[in-house]
């Protein structure tokens, strides 16, 4: 069975910084990108940040570009998305996705791109 769980979530003052998890299972997932998406109450899912397989290929959206690392650790089936300097439009549920068998040599940001799925974890940025 495929499964994606989210972790390291919370409430933050802005200004702070957070580690979002996402541990892997039922899948190789070293083969295939990775990559994060948030959601805001009211507003469409959106890209935040990709890593292609072998990790060598990052991309960021730019709202978050300079704040934000993301890295994966293929030993350990896990992705992570270091977020710094967070601001209250950063509150959002992020996402953790694994990419297709297209996705091995790209980080790609379309979320069609994607197949597997967490269920999120709420990340709340207060002013």
């Amino acid at each position: 069975q495929v499964q994606l769980v989210e972790s390291g979530g919370g409430l933050v003052q802005a200004g702070g910084s957070l580690r979002l998890s996402c541990a892997a299972s039922g899948r190789t997932y070293s083969r295939y990108a990775m990559g994060w998406f948030r959601q805001a109450p009211g507003k469409e899912r959106e890209f935040v940040a990709a890593i292609s397989a072998s990790g060598a290929i990052t991309y960021y959206t730019d709202s978050v570009r300079g704040r934000a690392t993301i890295s994966r650790d293929n030993a350990k089936n896990a992705v992570y998305l270091q977020m710094n300097k967070l601001k209250p439009e950063d509150t959002a549920i992020y996402y953790c996705a694994s990419g297709d068998s297209s996705t091995t040599y790209y980080a790609p940001r379309d979320a069609y791109r994607y197949n597997y799925w967490g269920q999120g974890t709420q990340v709340t940025v207060s002013s």
